[in-house]
């Protein structure tokens, strides 16, 4: 069965995996430092998980439909192990109709629970920007896109349906089975608390013991992340789309800050669009 860690992108999953793998896996070699153990954590869908499926050259919109048209096939085959996984996914958790037919994204044969992290949207688009190499008018309008997906044009990687950042938190949201939310900000302001609720999740599912919750607040907080990423390539880093150059991932952390980024007609755009999702969440 599978366990997602499911976000928008730029809203704090790179952050759950390294909390949730050094919850869930002992310190057994010293030597293995924060970044290695976010690997152990992998990401849905890969195209390993579409082999024989997805073909190299297939193009766009065949990509596309063969994603979707096989998520319950490639979950299924996932599970047949009859372990417990962990998966990262951008994907919203809807239902797309297709020609009359229903794709669910997952469902509760293939899946056992969500950990599901949020973050205030006025400061998802300024990590949007910076990730995503655009201005803020086109970040925005990916947010408020319902059908935007990532990686369509990536023969390297299985596109990710995400919809609109409201749309995508409402179809986690309502998730029937072992649901956590975590907001961003809470995480980082008072992330023993937080650290420590996800612990008490994770115990349902592992035998978890002598949880060192200072010592993980310590090794996974941003300034730990941004001097390991300097002194070792974090292997998920993008290059920027006009100089090819290798972007820093853990970029601003606290220090992005709407109140001090965003213009007024910005912060408004936002805030007239996704609204009533925001003060469901408390940000307004």
């Amino acid at each position: 069965m599978i366990i997602w860690l499911a976000s928008y992108p730029k809203s704090g999953n790179t952050w759950m995996r390294a909390l949730v793998s050094n919850i869930i896996f002992p310190k057994t070699n010293k030597n293995i430092n924060t970044f290695e153990k976010i690997y152990k954590i992998n990401s849905y869908p890969q195209l390993k998980h579409y082999e024989g499926i997805i073909n190299k050259d297939d193009d766009k919109q065949s990509r596309i439909e063969k994603t979707y048209q096989n998520w319950d096939i490639t979950q299924t085959k996932i599970n047949l192990s009859n372990s417990l996984k962990i998966f990262k996914t951008h994907n919203f958790a809807t239902q797309l109709i297709k020609d009359n037919k229903k794709y669910q994204f997952t469902n509760l044969e293939n899946s056992i629970g969500v950990i599901h992290i949020v973050r205030d949207p006025r400061n998802v688009i300024t990590s949007l920007t910076h990730h995503f190499t655009k201005t803020y008018e086109e970040a925005f309008e990916m947010m408020a896109d319902k059908n935007a997906i990532i990686a369509a044009n990536d023969k390297s990687h299985v596109p990710e349906f995400l919809s609109s950042w409201d749309i995508h938190y409402k179809s986690w949201s309502s998730f029937p089975k072992n649901y956590l939310l975590i907001r961003y900000e809470d995480l980082l302001s008072d992330s023993k608390t937080h650290i420590n609720r996800i612990v008490k999740y994770l115990s349902k599912f592992y035998i978890i013991k002598d949880v060192d919750i200072e010592n993980i607040a310590e090794e996974t907080n941003f300034n730990s992340l941004k001097k390991l990423e300097k002194n070792q390539d974090f292997k998920e880093s993008v290059a920027d789309k006009k100089t090819n150059n290798k972007k820093k991932f853990f970029n601003l952390g606290p220090r992005n800050d709407w109140r001090n980024l965003l213009s007024y007609e910005m912060r408004k755009k936002i805030e007239d669009k996704f609204g009533s999702t925001m003060k469901t969440l408390g940000y307004l």
